[in-house]
């Protein structure tokens, strides 16, 4: 079984399995985008970027993505530590070779797997025949070897305290406030809050008067208390942000009348209270910039329906 899938190679797809599934691999895609993209939010998260090389044509590679969302103790670990990248090899298994010369991947085999740190940098590759059942006709991956693999390449938690310190001293240098928010990566509605921030124009207008500090309370060292620290116990769940001076004291955080968390801003009385304490925490932020994010704010609101 170690090698079962190494002759996946050659397009297949006249086989029954591959016919019955959607396309995993996106093959429009620029991968180089796809890849530059995982790093910036790997470097925000302190997470690894996972580089899946197959094709479409690849039956070991559904398997393989199929196991990474079935195995809950692998989906889990994907969630929390890593962004994964599907590169796609194309029809002929050539498209974007360069690109795994690049990292030094081999390809002996599809699928195979490499892991990058933040900066870009190998931290390993991998062919996946190793990772596979062991056993006459068995199909699949096994979930502790691959759990295991991961685990192993994963990056190190960094404590809460001198995350929040290196933020602290950033605003301090330049003349900006810390706006920190905590969250964590099964939270909905803290992905919510940080998409909106990543947004372009949002990012510039908040990047005058904040630095921004992540605080993961699953994936830093003593985030959770740290979080409890600022909101005095009395955060009301996540997200949960304030606005620090350049003590680490906290100006305003994100509560509403009766120490309601606002959590992520929808409703009017949420958006408004959002503003006033980003406004109460920096006395700087212009009229003119509290509407444009009070304004982006409603575009962004969800849609309940859904």
């Amino acid at each position: 079984a170690a090698s079962a899938h190494a002759q996946d190679t050659k397009p297949q797809s006249d086989k029954p399995e591959n016919k019955k599934k959607a396309p995993i691999y996106d093959e429009q895609a620029d991968a180089r985008i796809q890849i530059a993209e995982a790093l910036a939010h790997a470097e925000k998260e302190n997470r690894r970027v996972l580089i899946q090389w197959g094709a479409n044509w690849c039956i070991w590679c559904y398997r393989l993505h199929d196991h990474f969302k079935e195995d809950r103790d692998v989906a889990k670990k994907l969630m929390y530590e890593y962004d994964v990248v599907l590169v796609d090899l194309g029809n002929d298994g050539k498209k974007n070779r360069d690109l795994a010369a690049k990292y030094d991947a081999e390809l002996a085999g599809l699928p195979y797997l490499t892991v990058l740190d933040a900066n870009g940098e190998v931290i390993a590759n991998q062919e996946t025949g190793s990772l596979e059942l062991q056993g006459e006709g068995k199909k699949g991956h096994d979930g502790e070897k691959v759990l295991a693999f991961l685990t192993k390449h994963q990056a190190s938690y960094l404590e809460a305290d001198e995350v929040l310190l290196a933020g602290i001293n950033q605003a301090s240098a330049d003349d900006k406030r810390v706006f920190v928010h905590f969250g964590a990566p099964w939270c909905g509605w803290c992905k919510r809050l940080e998409a909106w921030m990543a947004q372009e124009d949002v990012a510039m207008v908040l990047g005058k008067y904040f630095v921004d500090v992540k605080i993961d309370v699953d994936r830093t060292i003593d985030g959770q208390g740290l979080y409890k620290k600022l909101s005095q116990d009395k955060g009301g769940g996540i997200p949960w942000s304030a606005v620090l001076d350049e003590k680490g004291d906290v100006i305003a955080g994100s509560f509403m009348k009766g120490n309601q968390n606002i959590g992520y801003p929808v409703s009017e009385e949420e958006i408004e209270a959002f503003l006033a304490m980003l406004a109460k925490g920096q006395d700087r932020l212009s009229d003119e910039d509290r509407t444009f994010l009070a304004e982006s704010l409603r575009l962004a609101r969800p849609n309940r329906n859904h």
